[in-house]
Formats: structure tokens, C-alpha cells, sequence
């Protein structure tokens, strides 16, 4: 199954001059970014030849010189590997008796393979449960004594060909343990919505990142599910393969405006290599409520990066297909709340978002209030200086005009 849509370009990086600057900022802040290069993007189901359907969703997007291909799957834990090439052309290759074997290396490709620029993965293995009850420190890391966590590889989820919507160029994965004895998710679900767009914008709900082009969105959410403590918080174990020796730079970026995510002036982002290369970015908040309002808002705390050395991580049928036999896995933990305040105990509801991308992250230019503010802030002087030279020339030309009695 397939749907597809034209798609924008990022405004590409120039030096233009402080006044054309701030002329940009002025009339484009409100819209985002400024230029489009159309690509086309398509969303498709790969299907299984060999048996019954299987979770396999290529998300391809091409442009004049390019082509990104995110490759989605549950086969194992939540996956994605994310490839970019320098040509128009270059298509996925899938290979299932290979991938569903177990050594599934080769099993997925990317073809011309000299085309490809960059190519990373990132694996979500283990949902993470504390139990926050004595813990008076909401700054503690780990945030309460730890629930045995649940592998997301041993996790049932849904047919993906049932939630691909075309129109929103948007899937869902949704899946429960295969054995819950305790039935903690009776009546929950675990959900990751992947999406596309077609032009850059942000999304109605916050924590309204920009997205452009060449990214694609990820949203969880943990909806229903009995928690196993009174205040129990949750959490996301997440691996990337390195680049080379070296783990990604985890990076902060910090900024005065928080009109896009009331109270939040921080984004985080995971880099592979120096940039232009790959990325994926985030707000440090989640939302105990759908709605996702500054009431609802959970703090996020992730956790520095490691080698994945000291314990096996779960693994991912498509990742080992399309890198082979590779370990230079580096892991991190994202939690979700603290002890005090708003929490999933609420209503039950989880959802944190993130970007993934390629090339430059997205930056949010200053919102319309803040540049109004700068607006008045910069020019109130400018206005009493031109003020006072106004006076100063008027009184000079009076007694200028002044006739001296001999």
C-alpha cells in the first residue's frame, strides 16, 4: 500500500546581510522557513512474499539530487534505519528470506550502494518503570527504584497496513507485551505514530517542532496501561549505532523564546557526525494529557550516551539486514516526569515527540512577540537619541537667528 505527496525543501544556509536578516525574520518568522526545493514522498508497506504480512514501512523522499529513505519496522524492537544517497534513483532492496532468517545480514539494501552519503539507525529496546514513591530528589538520576523492564522485542503489534493514512502520510505501530501474567496492558497500548510532510510547518499540538523536508516524526505514546507502583514514572532505553569508535554528540541548545512549548526553552539533539550528516532532535518535555498543554507538561531528562558494552541490547531484524554484524552500539534513556507534580498517574497517557532527519536540524527563528519585543527594546533608544537631536537643532538655530545691539 502506497501514498504520496509532493514535499518542500529547507531554506538553504547563506550569509546574507544583518539588514536583509532581520527583513527575513521579520516576515518569515511567522511562516518558518523560506524556500522550497519539491520532493516526492511516497509511504509504502513492503510487502512479505514469502508468508503472512510483516511491519515493514519505506518512507522514501526524492528531490532533484537526492533521495532519503527511513525504513520503519516492529519486526523485533521499534527500528529505523535512515539512509541518504546523492542521487533521484536509488531504491530499497528487501530480501525476506534473508531478514526473517536468523542471519538476516544483506537482507536489506540500498541500491547503487556507492550512492549512499550517510546511514544510521536508532533501535528503541526497553520501556523503562520506576517507582518514584520515596524519592524526594526530582533531579535524580535513576528517578526511583527500577520495575524489571519490558523489552520492546517481545512486544505483539498491530498490522502497520491498518493505519497507513495516505493523507497524513502517517503510520502507527501499536503493541502490548506477548506475555502480560499481571495484565498491565489489559487495557493499554504502546504507540509509535510515524509521519511525513509535505511542506515545512509545525504541528497544531505542542511541542510544535519544526519540521522540514527532509525529516520525518516520531510520536509515543503509553496509553491505558496499569502501572505497577502508585507514582510510577516512565522511560525509553534507545540505541544508535556509533560513527566509527565514538558515540553521536548528544548536544543542548538553549534560546529566550518559548511561544511553540510554553516554559521551554531547551531542544536536544542527537548528532552522527559533523554536520551536514544526520540528527535526530527533541524538546526535553513529554504530556501527561493529549491535549498537551503547559499544565500537562512533564519534564524529559536523557541520560549522557554509552557504549552498549556491559549487557546485550535486544535486537533488530533490519538493522542487523541492512549494517550486518556490527557492535559499536551506543545506548541512552530518555524518563518522563518527576516525582512531584503531574505525572501518567493522571490519566493514564504518555507522549513524547522527536525529529529525524538529515542535513542541517531545524532552527527555530525568534517568534513574532520576542521580535516585537526586540523591535521596541532597540528602537525606544533610537527614537530619544533622534529626539534629542531634533531639540538640540531647533534651539541651535533660534539663537542662531539672534541679532546682537552694538
Amino acid at each position: 500500500m502506497r501514498g504520496s505527496v509532493e514535499r518542500g525543501w529547507g531554506w538553504g544556509r547563506c550569509a546574507p546581510s544583518p539588514l536583509l536578516l532581520l527583513t527575513l525574520l521579520l516576515f518569515a518568522a511567522p511562516f518558518g522557513l523560506l524556500g522550497e526545493e519539491t520532493r516526492q514522498v511516497s509511504l509504502e508497506v513492503i510487502p512479505n512474499s514469502l508468508g503472512p504480512p510483516q511491519n515493514l514501512l519505506h518512507i522514501r523522499a526524492v528531490g532533484p539530487n537526492s533521495t532519503l529513505h527511513y525504513v520503519w519496522s516492529s519486526l523485533g524492537p521499534p527500528a529505523v534505519v535512515l539512509v541518504a544517497t546523492n542521487t533521484p534513483h536509488s531504491t530499497l532492496s528487501v530480501n525476506w528470506s534473508h531478514v526473517l532468517s536468523p542471519e538476516p545480514d544483506g537482507g536489506l539494501m540500498v541500491l547503487p550502494k556507492d550512492s549512499i552519503q550517510f546511514s544510521s539507525a536508532l533501535v528503541f529496546t526497553r520501556l523503562l518503570e520506576f517507582d518514584s514513591t520515596n524519592v524526594s530528589d526530582t533531579a535524580a538520576q535513576p528517578p526511583g527504584r527500577p520495575y524489571p523492564p519490558y523489552s520492546l522485542a517481545d512486544f505483539s503489534w498491530n498490522n502497520i497496513t491498518d493505519s497507513l493514512d495516505p493523507a497524513t502520510l502517517s503510520a502507527t505501530f501499536q503493541g502490548h507485551p506477548l506475555n502480560d501474567p499481571t495484565r498491565t496492558f489489559a487495557n493499554g497500548s504502546l504507540a509509535f505514530r510515524v509521519q511525513a510532510f509535505s511542506r515545512s510547518s509545525r504541528p497544531a499540538q505542542p511541542p510544535r517542532l519544526l519540521h522540514t523536508a527532509d525529516t520525518c516524526q516520531l510520536e509515543v505514546a503509553l496509553v491505558g496501561a496499569s502501572p505497577r507502583g502508585n507514582r510510577s514514572l516512565f522511560g525509553l532505553e534507545v540505541a544508535t549505532l556509533g560513527q566509527g569508535p565514538d558515540c553521536p554528540l548528544m548536544q543542548e541548545q538553549h534560546s529566550i523564546d518559548d511561544e511553540y512549548a510554553p516554559a521551554v526553552f531547551q531542544l536536544d539533539q542527537l548528532l552522527w557526525g559533523s554536520l551536514p550528516s544526520g540528527f535526530a532532535q527533541w524538546r526535553p518535555v513529554a504530556y501527561s494529557q493529549k491535549q498537551g498543554d503547559r499544565a500537562s507538561a512533564l519534564p524529559c531528562h536523557a541520560s549522557p550516551l554509552h557504549p552498549a558494552l556491559a549487557y546485550p541490547l535486544p535486537q533488530s531484524p533490519i538493522v542487523r539486514a541492512f549494517f550486518g554484524s556490527q557492535n559499536n552500539f551506543c545506548a541512552f534513556n530518555l524518563t518522563f516526569g518527576a516525582s512531584t507534580g503531574p505525572g501518567y498517574w493522571d490519566q493514564h497517557y504518555l507522549s513524547w515527540s522527536m525529529l529525524l532527519g538529515v542535513g542541517f536540524p531545524p532552527v527555530d527563528g525568534l517568534s513574532p512577540l520576542i521580535l516585537g519585543i526586540m523591535a521596541v527594546a532597540l528602537g525606544a533608544p533610537g527614537l530619544m537619541l533622534l529626539g534629542g537631536g531634533l531639540v538640540l537643532l531647533l534651539r541651535h538655530k533660534k539663537y542662531s537667528e539672534y541679532q546682537s545691539i552694538n
